[in-house]
């Protein structure tokens, strides 16, 4: 078993518009803050480290219309030390009645700290299997976001669960600790045959149904799960459905999207849950094919306004397309591999968030795309500072974790943007890498094994984009001039300031449409790796204007765009002598010409020094390789270049 640490997806949306998508995901985070403000306290139990959970196979026995749970929870564990006795997590209102291994009854002590401590027979020596049998009944309690609830729909009843984070041992004993995924389950409901209104009762969880078995007045329905899956993410839904299924063409093996609806809204569902086929196919073509085909994909409709995607299986309080897209993202990005803790949350949630954003360019078209990422930008944007990662100080608070800026909306952007910087083969090819990487796939990730497994399949350095873009606050503002000196030729002179003192310079690739007087258009990429970077470009028209970063690719914020004509003649006029230097330079201008501040910095856009205008400056101190000088006058900033050998 690897660590593991969940954060998945709890979603409230509206129909999808591009133009309503930053509405929606703000009701994400809200809703998520509120469920994990409920659940966070709770935790899971220090006591469960010293094992590791193979399987499980839960027995269940429910009733929609009473708030009660029976059954009985048998576990495959191996021990990670000698354990003379093992710790599983329950609710101490939830009662034990026995526990039994191969058909002998062991002791045990329900405490106050939600823990059921069994004494084993004798010391279970590391690296040996063993199992036991759970049995236990009760009255779960609901945590506000339903571990299990129990309510009705249009008068008849139904049973549901969501246990993310920590809410699984509310209605049944396990443990909790994210670093230890189930590598399978089995789940057998009993529940009675009909409903009060004489509907069938129908009966939902995790993988594949295998069969359904009757006993007078009871059915008992079974499910199988072959794939690892953490306890939160283990789920069951009882009422009476109608169910119909949209099938996945799956390239020639196809496989079901099982649809669990109430009834009231079966026409409903019918007419939006087919969308759920065109998703897959974009996520599968994008990425790899959906990684429980085995078994199934599916909805199951519950009595709660937003989503959770249990593994295989949704839960939806409704059917647009903003929540399909999203839970569905999860089902790769934090059911398959999850982050790997509450600082790397975005590596869930802006996935996720970019994943439905890739929905709308595939299936809508550029402008919903480019509306959809402008929203993005101007909620990163709103507030001056702000990091994608999280400090440890961080995840102590709720809507930090939660925040729809920074985890969800600038971490989908940073992904934009780093498809931006690496082009789209390499940056597919990258996420394939990382979803299907053996220490990674149907286990947990952190932000630097997604860093590893980028520069591992691109070759690139990417500490600085990360640094920049993840880790470090804020955003840049850019200040773009030009002019068209030739014909053939146009200049442009790009400069940016930083919204927080975190970044000296955001690198990125700066894209520009130029414009031409007959409508002639060229788009050109500034590879922009150091301040006041002057760029010659070749074009064979007439340049009217320039459109800085027309389909939104970039974090940024009041950016300007001046034809600076004078600035540059200017600049032409000023020499800076002896170039290459090793010591000293001197610098001759106009008369006319009033410098007040010189400045000089480093390629990496960081600032070395500061003066008042002089016309000879020691470069003696300075480090060899290629300076920017900034002179900075009561009117305008010219920029020049000197090599320091």
């Amino acid at each position: 078993m690897k660590n593991y640490l969940l954060i998945c997806l709890l979603t409230i949306v509206v129909p999808l518009q591009a133009q309503d998508y930053l509405k929606s995901f703000n009701h994400i985070q809200e809703a998520e803050a509120k469920m994990a403000l409920k659940k966070m306290s709770q935790r899971f139990s220090p006591n469960t480290g010293n094992y590791d959970i193979r399987y499980h196979r839960l027995e269940l026995n429910v009733n929609p219309a009473i708030a009660f749970i029976s059954g009985s929870v048998t576990t495959y564990f191996t021990a990670k030390e000698p354990l003379s006795e093992i710790t599983f997590e329950l609710t101490n209102n939830m009662t034990v009645s026995e526990v039994l291994q191969r058909g002998v009854h062991l002791s045990f002590v329900q405490n106050t700290n939600d823990e059921v401590v069994i004494t084993l027979p004798e010391i279970q020596n590391t690296g040996v299997l063993d199992s036991l049998r759970i049995s236990y009944s009760g009255n779960p309690e609901s945590s506000g976001f339903g571990s299990f609830e129990q309510t009705t729909h249009n008068g008849t009843p139904i049973i549901w669960t969501l246990s993310e984070p920590y809410g699984a041992k509310g209605w049944w004993p396990c443990k909790q600790d994210l670093i230890d995924k189930i590598d399978s389950i089995d789940v057998h409901i009993t529940t009675p045959q009909f409903a009060p209104n004489n509907d069938p009762y129908v009966a939902v969880s995790n993988g594949l149904e295998i069969n359904q078995t009757s006993s007078g007045n009871f059915k008992t329905t079974h499910y199988k799960h072959l794939y690892p899956i953490p306890a939160y993410l283990v789920a069951i839904a009882v009422t009476n459905y109608a169910v119909y299924t949209n099938e996945v063409p799956n390239n020639g093996s196809p496989f079901p999207i099982v649809n669990y609806v109430y009834p009231e809204d079966l026409a409903y569902a019918q007419a939006n849950t087919p969308i759920t086929v065109d998703l897959m196919t974009v996520f599968a073509t994008l990425f790899e094919p959906y990684p429980y085909a085995s078994e199934k994909y599916g909805h199951a409709q519950f009595g709660w306004g937003g989503g959770m995607e249990h593994t295989t299986v949704s839960f939806m309080g409704n059917f647009n397309r903003n929540l399909i897209a999203h839970e569905l993202a999860h089902q790769w990005f934090g059911n398959k591999v999850t982050c790997g803790s509450w600082k790397d949350i975005w590596l869930n949630e802006g996935f996720a968030t970019y994943l439905t954003g890739l929905a709308i360019e595939q299936l809508d078209g550029p402008s919903n795309f480019i509306s959809f990422k402008q929203q993005l930008v101007n909620s990163i944007t709103s507030q001056p500072g702000g990091a994608v990662y999280l400090s440890d100080a961080d995840t102590t608070n709720v809507n930090r974790i939660f925040s729809s800026r920074l985890s969800y909306n600038k971490g989908a952007m940073v992904l934009h943007m780093l498809r931006k910087k690496l082009g789209d083969e390499a940056f597919f090819q990258a996420t394939q890498a990382y979803l299907s990487h053996p220490d990674l796939a149907f286990n947990y990730a952190k932000t630097s094994d997604l860093i590893t497994v980028f520069e591992t399949n691109t070759g690139l350095d990417l500490t600085t984009f990360f640094n920049n873009w993840l880790f470090h606050e804020g955003y840049p503002s850019y200040n773009l001039q030009w002019n068209q000196p030739t014909a053939t030729t146009v200049h442009i002179h790009l400069a940016q300031t930083q919204s927080h003192p975190s970044v000296n310079f955001f690198e990125a690739p700066v894209p520009v449409r130029l414009v031409g007087s007959n409508g002639n258009m060229e788009d050109v990429i500034l590879n922009h790796t150091y301040n006041n970077q002057s760029f010659t470009i070749p074009v064979n028209f007439n340049v009217n204007t320039i459109l800085f970063d027309p389909e939104t690719d970039l974090i940024s914020r009041n950016n300007t765009v001046v034809l600076a004509t004078d600035t540059f003649n200017l600049d032409a006029k000023i020499q800076l002598y002896p170039n290459p230097t090793t010591q000293h330079i001197t610098i001759k201008k106009p008369k006319a010409l009033q410098i007040n501040t010189i400045e000089i910095y480093n390629a990496l856009g960081q600032l070395l020094g500061r003066y008042p205008w002089q016309s000879q400056l020691d470069f003696e101190a300075y480090p060899a390789g290629l300076l920017y000088i900034r002179l900075i006058g009561s009117k305008e900033t010219i920029n020049k270049t000197v090599l320091k050998k």
